[in-house]
């Protein structure tokens, strides 16, 4: 199983950008994916949760400008960011929890990290 995360970059304050993950491999079912972030000198925090019946979840730095999105027919996770703040910079990865056949756990897969960087 391999997650791939797409869409970082480089945007001024203010700005938006749309980042992408896509799990691939062996799948059978996939419970929650989320994004997550790690800025230098700190530790990784949840940015945005969603479930697979859609119900998302947001840290509060990030709501009203942040929205999570799933196509379970793709396996893939979207994050949609606006408004987006220097304080925002930050590796942002993916995250799903998913098991491969009907009769294994599930499990927590990460994908690589993606750079957003935020600035003028």
């Amino acid at each position: 199983v391999q997650l791939q995360a797409s869409g970082g970059g480089l945007v001024q304050p203010g700005g938006s950008l749309r980042l992408s993950c896509t799990a691939s491999g062996r799948i059978s079912r996939i419970n929650a994916m989320a994004w997550y972030r790690q800025a230098p000198g700190k530790e990784r925090e949840m940015v945005a949760t969603v479930t697979s019946g859609g119900i998302s979840n947001y840290a509060d730095s990030v709501k009203g400008r942040f929205t999570i999105s799933r196509d379970n027919a793709k396996n893939t996770v979207t994050l949609q960011m606006n408004s987006l703040k220097p304080e925002d910079t930050a590796i942002y990865f993916c995250n799903a929890v998913l098991s491969s056949t009907s009769f294994t756990p599930y499990r927590t897969y990460w994908g690589q990290g993606t750079l957003v960087t935020v600035s003028s």
